[in-house]
């Protein structure tokens, strides 16, 4: 079997992972088209050893397309994703649009995968925010053995969570104070070159900002709607790579080492432990790659059944267009969807 895959959004950082994941990964495709804006079309795409010429996304017909992964943001979603859903299109959406739809899974396949088998009332499925991701898949094998109570994350997330400008800007701002010209702040909100900034998305009336709440949202949803979470969430200096400081209480006992095996074992994440200088992961290491990357495990004596560790991902493919590849690949394996065409 082989499916027509569209890619909304193909111009922008994640619509290009998801492209180059598509063809990593040679998941099965009879064609694959590049979706865009208006004033991107004719653009140049690639997709392996092909270059593809981005058409426009509000007159592309999906009639006959099997799945469209959405990466054009929450806007656009909203209004095109339940216009291609109902033309028998599967709609994988990248942004925050549908995530709390009660109707709309919200998955990570090595957490819920279980989730999928309820997209048909939609034709939607939810990825979640890039910060979520990678903290379920390391919370997901610790909860089913010692059951979660209370998560304490604080996050240091690199600016290409916030789009090609924000990598720009991070640049730019690097350069300027290197030759002593003035710092352009445009698309934060204070300096970010060799500063960090505790606050992403904006302000709720509580004090939490929306990412935060978003992690305690998302995690409820996917994991346990039992798990109490609180997080801080900053941005970094760094170009690609989340990483995360999680304390983490639980029900019933658990030591670090038994931590380490059953994270060893868990599907999607690689532990990187020794008690040694660069024993390690940070987010340069983990740029480029696909796995959860887990460190720094150890007891944390405060509390009754504490562990602490840090945990590091590649934010645009984890966090955005791996997890909706994969996403897509549990679809096909679950032989939850089939080809209009035949291939």
């Amino acid at each position: 079997m082989a499916f027509k895959v569209a890619v909304a959004g193909a111009t922008g950082n994640v619509g290009r992972e998801m492209l180059d994941i598509l063809a990593e990964r040679r998941f099965p495709v009879s064609e694959v088209v590049a979706l865009a804006s208006s004033r991107s079309i004719g653009r140049e795409v690639s997709f392996g050893d092909k270059v593809l010429k981005c058409k426009n996304l509000e007159t592309y017909d999906f009639s006959d397309t099997d799945i469209c992964l959405m990466s054009a943001g929450g806007t656009v979603s909203k209004e095109w994703s339940p216009k291609i859903g109902a033309l028998g299109c599967v709609v994988i959406d990248n942004s925050s649009a549908w995530r709390y739809d009660m109707d709309v899974p919200l998955v990570v396949p090595e957490v819920n995968p279980g989730a999928l088998d309820g997209f048909r009332k939609r034709n939607i499925i939810a990825n979640p925010n890039c910060s979520t991701a990678q903290l379920v898949v390391a919370l997901k094998p610790l909860h089913d053995r010692a059951k979660i109570k209370r998560v304490v994350v604080s996050t240091y997330q690199s600016v290409s969570g916030a789009g090609k400008e924000a990598m720009d800007e991070l640049f730019s701002q690097t350069r300027a104070v290197f030759v002593s010209d003035a710092v352009e702040v445009k698309k934060f909100t204070k300096r970010i070159a060799f500063n960090v900034i505790p606050h992403i998305d904006v302000f709720m009336e509580d004090g939490y900002t929306k990412e935060e709440w978003k992690m305690m949202a998302e995690t409820k949803k996917i994991l346990d709607p039992k798990i109490k979470l609180v997080a801080t969430c900053v941005r970094v200096p760094v170009f690609i790579g989340h990483s995360e400081s999680v304390n983490i209480e639980f029900e019933n006992p658990i030591t670090a080492d038994e931590a380490r095996d059953i994270l060893r074992d868990a599907p999607g994440c690689l532990v990187i432990d020794k008690h040694e200088n660069g024993g390690y992961i940070t987010p340069h290491e983990a740029a480029g790659e696909d796995a959860t990357y887990i460190s720094r495990i150890r007891e944390d004596a405060t509390v009754e059944n504490g562990l602490v560790l840090w945990c590091v991902s590649d934010n645009l493919r984890k966090g955005a267009a791996l997890n909706t590849i994969q996403i897509a690949e549990a679809l096909v394996a679950r032989k939850l969807i089939s080809p209009k065409k035949a291939s």
